[in-house]
């Protein structure tokens, strides 16, 4: 996983296939319960029944990289702060 703490990225990890479960089984029994009425009525009822899974996933995904941009962010500040104390004490 991207995320450096393992606890972390396993909890992430598992809401992601958690989050995958609920499309295929939400896509799924959407359809199951409307294709005698209209396949057009199911496939309507299998985009609304994959919304919810969907939503979690670029949630998660959103987590992940506000995660990833904020490490960078943090080695960043390190490096510069480095940098700034090697040019300090060549100038002195």
């Amino acid at each position: 996983m991207r995320l450096e703490d393992r606890y972390l990225g396993f909890v992430v990890n598992f809401l992601l296939g958690v989050s995958w479960a609920s499309i295929f089984i939400g896509a799924f029994s959407s359809f199951l319960s409307f294709y005698e009425d209209s396949f057009l009525i199911a496939f309507i009822s299998i985009f609304i029944g994959v919304m919810p899974g969907m939503i979690a996933i670029l949630l998660l995904e959103l987590f992940i990289t506000t995660k990833e941009k904020y490490s960078e962010l943090q080695k960043q500040t390190r490096l510069l702060e480095k940098l700034l104390t090697k040019k300090e004490k060549t100038d002195l």
